[in-house]
């Protein structure tokens, strides 16, 4: 890159690109210490976030945070030394992993393979319902974050990182750049302006023309963004999205000012605080300009059926804070489709009377590839279509989870029995876990505490994401009391496979059937622990479907379940 090119793109945030990569003899020395040092093993989540630190992807961050730069963070989305920075970045550990002596702790994957050595230089407690509050504006269990903090470890680790292996990829690998390499691309091109867009879903005709609308209005090179690190759980997979993505990249946009790069980003949905983080990335990456959505990294709804955030408060955010990122943002309002005269305009330029049309996603879904329609030419371009197509069956073909919920005794066991004939006779094979078969081999050993609870349900929503996910049916019938473990178990099988049924027996209902003589000995104080005597039970918010056993039959209930189940898609109507 030649001066003339650098003096072309904004400077990355903070004023220099961080690199924690090293190479050389340095390497070999650290390697060779590696194996002697303690180690930790990182989730994805933690594997992404070290990539981009590596990389200089959350410049000028170059470690996870301290103490004092996550203390701020939380409370005023900023570093200790008042540079602005929304999220916090963490790496937590056990407290019984902690080294007692060393000083260095080795990063590993998880298969095992180095990627970097840390100097513990801190160690600080963190809570995560504060984190929650404060980051995501809820402590809901519906925001996948919320959820997914409770599994996090107890303490958190800071201090000088050395990387020594970047994690290895063998998909789209000729589009997976570093900051410093996609900064190279667009100084080639000439362009002062560049406008990022973020994005972890298919692109349609819409996405197309706000792009294309955005990078005319700054007058400059467009830098298509996605994240193919961790989404939204039930997101469609980055490797049939990465297929759209470069299908129109080659086809429908200019070649000269467009640069398509993937972003191992692990997302927060974290709405608001989410959008400027977004900015400040793509500002590392040479973007000037950032194109932010409607809902912009929102989680979808809460526990009562309500937006986590408001339509627009991530724009409305990001106008606040553009000055200081250096990125400023571009906004569009919603586009819409003009039938008669075949292009899209924002809402507020529709002439009077003109016919529009629009698909939601969620139509998309339940009308077209549910149903195994093909999108309109309108809507997308035919290669995103027939993409779309390969990888979504019709939904009487896609994997199912029925999860059955309720007290010991409330009829989970009798009403799922009567369930796995109709769906045979339905054309659909169903796998039962039922709770107490489940404790009989998957999770021998594990006794009634909360801990061992949570992990036998765990356990059972792993297993039953393994089935879903290669297209079958499994129907889990467990008490599973909590409602954070159960959502966590939504989010691992994902939403738009999970049915979550209530059986809603009164607790004396259950007890005066009591087959097994559990309650009775819960009473006398003879078993401790037990869900509805001594162990609270905690009701679904917002179930898919509430069953009453009293003056309901277990094969009438069981009749609800497969009208539900036709009318969402799941079974063909006769």
């Amino acid at each position: 890159m030649t001066q003339e090119q650098q003096d072309l793109l904004i400077p990355p945030y903070g004023g220099k690109l961080v690199d924690l990569v090293v190479s050389g003899a340095e390497r070999e020395a650290l390697m060779a210490e590696a194996n002697r040092f303690p180690s930790l093993q990182m989730t994805d989540r933690n594997l992404c976030d070290l990539e981009l630190l590596a990389v200089g992807g959350f410049s000028p961050l170059d470690r996870f945070m301290s103490k004092a730069d996550y203390q701020r963070v939380l409370t005023e989305m900023r570093l200790a030394d008042g540079t602005l920075f929304p999220i916090p970045i963490t790496l937590t550990i056990s407290k019984e992993d902690l080294p007692t002596r060393e000083e260095w702790i080795t990063l590993r994957d998880a298969r095992n393979y180095i990627i970097a050595v840390m100097r513990i230089e801190e160690v600080f407690r963190w809570d995560p319902t504060r984190e929650a509050r404060l980051v995501c504006g809820t402590t809901d269990h519906r925001h996948p974050l919320v959820s997914e903090m409770q599994q996090w470890r107890d303490l958190c680790i800071s201090g000088e990182l050395k990387v020594l292996n970047l994690p290895v990829y063998y998909d789209f690998v000729e589009i997976r750049r570093t900051p410093a390499q996609v900064r190279a691309l667009l100084a080639e091109m000439g362009n002062r302006n560049v406008v990022a867009f973020q994005t972890r879903n298919p692109l349609h005709r819409i996405h197309e023309e706000l792009t294309k609308r955005a990078a005319a209005q700054v007058g400059g090179s467009l830098l298509i963004h996605p994240v193919v690190g961790l989404t939204k759980p039930g997101d469609v997979d980055h490797y049939t999205r990465v297929r759209v993505y470069k299908a129109l990249v080659e086809n429908y946009y200019d070649k000269h000012t467009t640069v398509l790069s993937l972003l191992p980003l692990a997302m927060r949905m974290a709405g608001p605080r989410e959008a400027l983080w977004h900015a400040l990335i793509r500002r590392n990456y040479g973007a000037t300009h950032f194109v932010v959505g409607r809902d912009h990294a929102g989680p979808g709804n809460d526990s009562a059926g309500k937006p986590f955030y408001g339509p627009y408060e991530a724009q409305e955010m990001m106008a606040q804070y553009e000055d200081e990122l250096g990125v400023k943002g571009v906004q569009f309002q919603e586009l819409v489709y003009l039938v008669d005269e075949d292009r899209y305009e924002e809402v507020s330029k529709v002439p009077p009377n003109a016919k529009t049309a629009n698909i939601s996603g969620t139509q998309v879904r339940d009308e077209y590839l549910a149903k195994g329609k093909l999108l309109p030419a309108w809507f997308t371009r035919p290669e995103t279509a027939q993409i779309l197509m390969e990888t979504n069956p019709p939904r009487h073909k896609q994997g199912l989870c029925i999860w059955f919920t309720g007290l010991s005794g409330a009829g989970k066991s009798t009403i799922s029995e009567a369930l796995v004939p109709m769906l045979l006779e339905r054309g659909r094979q169903a796998t039962v876990l039922d709770g107490d078969v489940v404790r009989t081999h998957l999770s021998k050993g594990l006794g009634f505490s909360k801990e061992d609870r949570d992990t036998n349900i765990l356990r059972i929503g792993f297993v039953a994401s393994e089935i879903t996910r290669h297209n079958g049916t499994v129907i889990c019938a467990a008490i599973s009391p909590y409602r954070a473990t159960r959502n966590e178990a939504r989010k691992m099988v994902g939403e738009d496979h999970f049915v979550e049924v209530y059986v809603n027996t009164p607790l004396e209902v259950c007890e005066s059937r009591d087959v097994k003589g559990m309650y009775a000995r819960a009473r006398r104080g003879e078993i401790k622990g037990f869900t509805g005597i001594d162990d609270p039970y905690e009701e679904p918010l917002n179930p898919e479907l509430v069953l009453d056993t009293v003056e309901t039959t277990p094969e009438a209930n069981a009749r609800k379940i497969v009208a539900y189940l036709e009318a969402r898609g799941f079974l063909n109507s006769r």
